[in-house]
């Protein structure tokens, strides 16, 4: 349930920050909005939320969810509009998207990873060193054979 809750808040979020600045300012189709916005939740929230930031910490999932909706949202942009700059309103709807992100990974952690997996908690395994006793070759005696080591 919490993951459910979670991914609806993402996407409401993604949504509305994607509509204000693709929809709004870059005059971008509501369609292809809510397209890009469907994508971008999906990925992040697998990538990002499911895999990067249990094992890492909170800047560098992050810096991962920046790069990939970066990525997304320009690749969405340049093949659902006809817009000559796909990479600036991507650029501006990504840092803007990273900040949402940086506080929802703080909430991701404190309902959601509450099991133990906190972010970083993998990182810090604790290792044991096992002893034991040396074992010695076996000594050469003269006039038995099948002691011997054989030469080289």
């Amino acid at each position: 349930m919490e993951h459910l809750r979670s991914i609806v808040i993402k996407f409401v979020f993604t949504l509305a920050i994607l509509y204000v600045i693709l929809g709004i300012i870059f005059d971008m189709n509501f369609t292809n909005v809510l397209l890009t916005a469907t994508v971008v939740t999906v990925a992040e929230y697998i990538i990002g939320d499911l895999l990067i930031l249990p094992r890492t910490n909170n800047t560098i999932a992050t810096a991962a969810d920046f790069g990939l909706a970066l990525f997304v949202i320009w690749v969405m942009i340049a093949r659902l509009t006809d817009a000559a700059n796909p990479f600036v309103p991507a650029l501006i709807a990504s840092a803007t998207f990273a900040v949402f992100e940086y506080v929802f990974h703080k909430y991701f952690a404190n309902t959601v990873l509450d099991n133990g997996d906190k972010p970083g908690d993998q990182t810090r395994m604790q290792f044991q060193t096992e002893a034991s006793e040396e074992f010695s070759p076996p000594r050469r005696t003269k006039g038995k054979k099948k002691d011997r080591l054989p030469r080289l």
